[in-house]
């Protein structure tokens, strides 16, 4: 009886573990399930500041090259944009928008993202 309940209790904290991947380069848009949507998140950044401390779930396009992503941005339905404070985040919204990306979100600061 003990090793059912052990193994009860081991699979079922096992089924709540983390098994997401953080986003990268290769791998950067997450599907949600509700709305089966392709998105991504794009912290704007400097890579010293992303180092930093970023969301597991981001990818670091710093706004100084933010436009030259605008072609690989526009493949996704809906692109969510951070950083400090919400200030590059909406430069960069201006920036993509001019160049056709749409379905652009300022999240402001990075920490308001919730990896899933």
């Amino acid at each position: 009886m003990k090793t059912f309940v052990f193994s009860l209790s081991f699979f079922a904290l096992m089924s709540c573990a983390n098994t997401d991947k953080p986003i990268t380069e290769n791998n950067s848009s997450t599907k949600s399930e509700n709305q089966n949507m392709k998105t991504i998140i794009v912290d704007v950044r400097t890579i010293e500041e992303w180092n930093d401390g970023h969301a597991n779930c981001s990818v670091n396009y710093p706004l100084d090259i933010v436009e030259t992503k605008a072609e690989e941005l526009k493949k996704y339905d809906k692109v969510i944009l951070v950083c400090r404070s919400g200030a590059r985040a909406g430069n960069a919204k201006l920036q993509l928008e001019s160049l056709g990306v749409k379905n652009i979100e300022n999240l402001g600061a990075w920490q308001n993202i919730e990896c899933e």
